[in-house]
């Protein structure tokens, strides 16, 4: 439950950094979400974000998500007692059903790492290959590939049936990270407490060894995939992927978040496409597509998928507040360069305490929308969005 108190430990430096973004907020310190009447044809039934002086601020929406009103008064933030308490809670639900949440993360990523390493041997050219393989497998959380796994085993699925696409879906987190830390993006130098992959092998290495991920990502969901995976299914989950990378997507998302740069007019409607495009719509596609691989309902399909979109917006709004609360030796990357370049996020937005809150919203949407699961099968995915909420770098 970290990510809720994190302030105790933060450097000095850090907490003066939390207070020039609470002290260039512009919203007043209570505001609600209401709903809005459709007009035009449109389903504008979706809540503003709206000031005590009853101006619109932006809106949070999440596609199809059904956002009840949600107060962020600075009366009720919750202390760290509370939270410390709905740690515990969580802890004694994974006892009650047998489910060692870490146990399972570790064999997830000790399966997926072993798929990664074969699935890219060292081959001529060399260096390509050695480029792509040292940021594939440079360790990490492999949130994403477990999401897929977990998702595939809600609904019946196996672990090897999804393997193929959850390592495709790896590939093109680490296409993102490579190219986003290029110098003409985030202009990165480490990643994961290692250089980044352009000062080990030049820019246009780089460029190349994200471009050869990207494509061969597809390779790999429609030749590796099991025969015996109908092939619609697979067909479908290609297809979510590419609309997943695109225009509509991660690109898309990425190039407003480079325009948005030092740009003060970004609200919040703004700053939640950006993380609903750029960072959540990957996190959503690893969980529709281990859903659709393993047979899920149209129905079951639509649930996960909400479920994934709180999830991966929950995703951006803690790495929004870790990078106000930690330094760059805890967080394994730089920390600290929203603020230096002057980018839109939640605590800026917001203020760091509601931007808290937001975050706790979204992980009881997200779980809410797993209620109607075997618990059991379903506990994976709850441990997932805990793991997300509470992480610490």
């Amino acid at each position: 439950m970290a990510y809720m108190a994190t302030t105790a430990n933060t450097q000095s430096r850090h907490l003066s950094t939390v207070a020039s973004y609470q002290g260039c907020n512009s919203m007043k310190t209570c505001f609600k979400f209401t709903p809005c009447k459709s007009s035009h044809r449109v389903n504008l039934n979706f809540p503003f974000v709206v000031a005590s002086n009853g101006e619109i601020m932006g809106h949070l929406r999440l596609g199809s998500l059904p956002y009840k009103q949600y107060s962020v008064s600075s009366k009720r933030t919750k202390t760290m007692a509370q939270l410390a308490d709905l740690a515990k809670t969580e802890k004694e639900k994974e006892k009650d059903i047998g489910f060692d949440f870490k146990e399972y993360m570790k064999s997830k990523a000790v399966a997926v790492d072993k798929a990664l390493d074969k699935a890219i041997p060292v081959e001529y050219p060399e260096k390509i290959h050695e480029s792509m393989r040292y940021s594939l497998l440079a360790g990490g959380k492999r949130v994403r590939p477990a999401l897929c796994i977990a998702a595939c085993e809600l609904v019946g699925g196996t672990q090897d049936l999804a393997m193929p696409t959850a390592c495709a879906m790896e590939m093109i987190h680490i296409m993102s990270l490579i190219h986003g830390d290029l110098p003409c993006m985030d202009n990165d130098d480490f990643r994961r407490g290692k250089p980044t992959n352009h000062k080990v092998f030049g820019e246009d290495t780089a460029v190349l060894a994200g471009d050869a991920l990207l494509s061969f990502a597809f390779e790999h969901i429609a030749v590796a995939t099991s025969k015996t995976v109908p092939t619609d299914r697979t067909l479908r989950v290609i297809s979510e992927l590419g609309k997943t990378i695109g225009s509509q997507g991660l690109v898309g998302g990425q190039v407003v978040d480079i325009t948005s740069e030092g740009d003060a007019t970004v609200d919040l409607k703004t700053l939640e496409w950006i993380h609903i495009h750029k960072t959540a719509v990957l996190l959503e596609c690893s969980v529709v597509s281990g859903g659709i691989l393993g047979g899920a309902t149209e129905d079951d399909i639509d649930r996960i998928r909400r479920y994934a979109r709180c999830v991966g917006l929950l995703f951006q709004v803690v790495d929004d507040i870790l990078d106000v609360t930690k330094s760059s030796e805890e967080l394994g990357k730089t920390a600290g360069k929203d603020l230096l370049t002057d980018k839109a996020t939640y605590p800026k937005l917001m203020g760091l305490e509601k931007a808290k809150e937001f975050a706790a919203d979204l992980v009881k949407r997200a779980k809410e929308e797993l209620s109607s699961f075997d618990p059991i099968k379903a506990a994976p995915l709850l441990g997932l969005a805990d793991y997300i909420a509470f992480r610490q770098n």
